[in-house]
């Protein structure tokens, strides 16, 4: 820990981490501290003006990343028939019905991503204590309950990102790799940014968007000016 401790230090010696970043510059100085000896994640933070207690004020959808994620998301299917070879031949890591609701059952949850064909959702309804709390359980309005199982599959795969805001408001999600080049992370950045402003409540009063901050997994946060968001 204190070799981290010293890398961190260092880091941080030569960054003015209260100066407000253009959202470029912000990204391309992640990318260049970045000295892990691991590809790490590049993760954006939003705080927004909303109180996710109250139902008109939650945020939550999906967005494809016009780059992908860079991580191996892991997707499990539940569906039969048709549907269920559907998946398989879509690239579906784990796929069945009573079967795989035996596994979660058991703890052993194989899968980043869980997808339904809606037929399914009363055995995976009796998973929700097991699901719900680790974000996995299938939602209609986040394309997880679907017929489109192909497409579902597919989307999942190419890094579509699940966003939810937290208690305080604060919605995050990882935008990349810092192996990518820092363009591609702009513009993953930008389509999540947009995501997050479609799915602005009715309920959101005042300034939406308050602060927001990129990093690394291993770095230190960096302020975006909120002004720089839009291309």
């Amino acid at each position: 820990m204190a070799k981290q401790g010293k890398r961190l230090k260092a880091v941080y010696a030569g960054l003015d981490t209260d100066k407000q970043y253009a959202l470029v510059d912000a990204i391309a100085t992640v990318k260049s501290v970045s000295k892990a000896k691991f590809d790490e994640t590049v993760e954006i933070s939003m705080n927004l003006g909303i109180d996710p207690r109250h139902a008109d004020q939650m945020v939550r959808s999906v967005v494809s990343l016009p780059h992908g994620t860079g991580k191996t998301v892991r997707v499990g299917v539940f569906a039969r028939g048709a549907k269920a070879e559907e998946a398989t031949a879509a690239g579906a890591d784990v796929v069945g019905a009573d079967d795989l609701a035996a596994l979660v059952q058991e703890g052993k949850i194989e899968f980043d991503r869980c997808i339904a064909t809606p037929d399914m959702m009363g055995l995976v309804g009796r998973l929700g204590k097991i699901l719900g709390p680790r974000g996995l359980m299938p939602n209609p309005k986040l394309g997880s309950v679907t017929m489109d199982v192909k497409g579902a599959v597919a989307a999942a795969k190419a890094g579509q990102v699940e966003f939810r805001a937290e208690k305080a408001g604060i919605v995050h999600a990882g935008i990349g790799k810092v192996s990518f080049g820092a363009e591609q992370l702009v513009e993953n950045a930008r389509a999540f940014i947009d995501a997050i402003n479609r799915a602005k409540p009715a309920g959101a009063k005042g300034t939406y968007v308050k602060k927001v901050a990129v990093s690394s997994s291993m770095g230190p946060g960096l302020k975006v000016d909120v002004t720089t968001l839009q291309a």
